[in-house]
């Protein structure tokens, strides 16, 4: 093996790789011009631009980086310059995970995502992070998340005077508990924190357990994220992102909670999904009731994906990866902004420090990232050669960006092949963080404010009223059309895919029967939207109209059904 890294850190590691049978280096690599051509460990250090050919010559099978200290940029540098190779590429730990206790020297690792971004974390401003939790009792929402979690490892750091941790996942309690216990153990911290299960549409609880904890500050990260998910379960997903942030809202209003702080999502500016306009829908629930009362302050904070976290696209690659692939991304030009999970975290608690209500902040998450550049990335690094199967360029291989590869090398055989799904319902190309480019500046250099359009309480509630009434009906058409109407942006670009709506859609229309529409009362006749299609239908018999099992007057002009108040039915006999 070659060591990239003549410094301290790879003079350890080849004394360490030494006392072991499974490794022998036979050289290092090094970018600093003082040590080329000089022996350490009695190892020769080469150029990096004679990588290729050591490799070729002393039959090298793996490359480990010892550079612990360089910078993530540098890192990138490396990494790019070596990608090519076809060879397994691991790196030692971080020197701060060492010196934690968190991993020991020797414990090689596949080179982490982050080191393909190549981006740097602004260290944190000390008084921003413990201004509204050190000495302060805080809970977290969400607390078993991704989010949710890192934001109550960086909180245990602050030394609150206690942690509330909640979820409604008994298992994802359980495992943060667990880690916070191993972090307050090794770092001596006297913190007391709790873990409540509880759902955060039970504002009755909610409102027991601020008032009997006396909390200070709320970060709000429970949700429902995955797009297809709520795309197959609407009213599930408007009940927990918008109706459960109102209740915690509202419950932390009524007990004179100072701060709420929520998470919320690049997907919620200009959404062609529901789970974006249902957090859309949540910032304006805390907007509105920023603008109503002034005891309790109100903030969001807007961002992209997060490496690493639940259903995000690089544990899925890995495991594909290890199982010889294919690796699957939906379109050959999609990108999505990414974040490490810590620095995200650290942000979310940044920014608000610095509301002053109703503040609607955005994280600078760096430039966007190509999923099928980032697929092909991940698999050279672990020494196998991606391809892309011939019926993927059908038109036209140089659409599919395939770093450094030549067009004839494209459509070739390799070890790992990737293959384009298809956008999956409600998704996009790419995502944005800002609805207008009014954006301000504020002590933080990777924090803006933006400059967003609220609602007053009153003019959001009966949005709301009408939304809760579909929810409970589940009425995806209806869900769809108030989202729609309210001021979220929402264009959706797929048809309903709600899984209890199309089962009951076809229930209710069986073959051979007619389709009709339901439309919106007051819309002119002759070319009314159709909002529910499928769900009721006209018998062989002109005659004999039924709406879900219940018979329809198919004489009258128009019938009036109570699916929903503001709905007519109108039929045409022999329609």
């Amino acid at each position: 093996m070659l060591v990239y890294g003549a410094g301290a850190a790879g003079r350890q590691l080849v004394m360490s790789l030494r006392h072991g049978r499974d490794y022998e280096p036979v050289g290092f690599v090094d970018f600093a011009p003082k040590l080329l051509g000089t022996h350490v460990q009695g190892l020769k250090v080469y150029s990096p631009s004679d990588t290729a050919r050591l490799i070729k010559s002393y039959g090298i099978e793996k490359l480990l980086l010892a550079v612990p200290d360089a910078t993530r940029a540098r890192r990138q540098e490396i990494i790019e310059s070596i990608e090519l190779l076809s060879i397994p590429v691991q790196t030692i730990p971080d020197m701060a995970d060492v010196v934690s206790g968190k991993a020991k020297f020797n414990e090689l690792r596949d080179v982490a995502v982050e080191d393909l971004l190549g981006r740097d974390p602004i260290p944190p401003d000390p008084s921003l992070m413990g201004a509204n939790l050190t000495g302060k009792v805080v809970m977290v929402t969400g607390a078993g998340g991704s989010i949710g979690s890192e934001l109550c490892r960086q909180i245990i750091l602050q030394k609150p005077k206690q942690l509330l941790l909640l979820d409604s996942s008994e298992f994802s309690l359980y495992r943060i508990e667990q880690d916070l216990l191993r972090i307050a153990k090794l770092d001596s911290l006297n913190v007391a924190f709790r873990t409540l299960l509880v759902s955060v549409q039970n504002r009755e609880r909610l409102e027991t357990i601020l008032r009997t904890f006396q909390v200070d500050t709320i970060y709000h990260a429970a949700a429902y994220k995955h797009v297809p998910m709520v795309e197959h379960n609407l009213a599930e997903g408007i009940r927990n992102n918008v109706f459960g942030t109102l209740a915690v809202a509202q419950a932390a209003i009524a007990t004179g909670v100072a701060d709420v702080v929520l998470v919320s999502t690049d997907k919620a500016v200009r959404p062609t999904n529901v789970m974006g306009a249902s957090k859309r829908m949540a910032e304006l629930v805390c907007q509105a009731l920023a603008q109503c009362q002034k005891g309790t302050r109100f903030a969001m904070v807007r961002f992209g994906n997060v490496l690493g976290s639940s259903g995000s696209v690089v544990p899925l690659f890995r495991k594909q990866i290890e199982n010889g692939g294919p690796l699957t991304v939906t379109h050959p030009d999609i990108t999505r902004y990414f974040m490490t999970i810590p620095e995200a975290a650290q942000l979310v608690i940044q920014a608000g420090a610095m509301a002053n209500g109703g503040d609607v902040f955005v994280l600078d998450m760096g430039k966007p990232v190509k999923i099928v550049e980032l697929a092909t990335r991940m698999v050279r690094l672990t020494g196998l050669e991606p391809h892309f199967p011939q019926s993927q360029w059908a038109e036209g291989d140089e659409k599919v960006p395939v770093p450094g590869a030549t067009g004839s090398q494209k459509a070739s055989k390799g070890d790992i092949p990737i293959i384009f799904t298809g956008l999956r319902p409600g998704e996009k190309l790419y995502e944005e963080l800002l609805v207008t480019e009014k954006v301000g500046q504020t002590r933080h250099p990777r924090i803006m404010t933006a400059n967003e359009a609220s609602l007053s309480w009153d003019e959001l509630l009966p949005f709301l009223t009408a939304l809760e009434k579909a929810c409970q009906r589940q009425d995806a058409p209806g869900i769809r059309e108030i989202l729609i109407e309210a001021p979220t942006a929402y264009q959706p670009d797929s048809d309903i895919v709600d899984h209890q709506w199309l089962q009951q859609a076809r229930a209710y229309a069986p073959a051979g029967e007619v389709p009709l529409s339901v439309v919106e009362k007051g819309a002119e006749t002759g070319v009314a939207r159709s909002v529910e299609k499928g769900a009721c239908s006209l018998a062989k018999a002109p005659t004999r109209l039924t709406w879900r099992d219940q018979p329809v007057d198919a004489e009258a002009p128009e019938e009036h059904h109570a699916l929903h108040e503001n709905l007519v039915i109108y039929s045409t006999k022999g329609q």
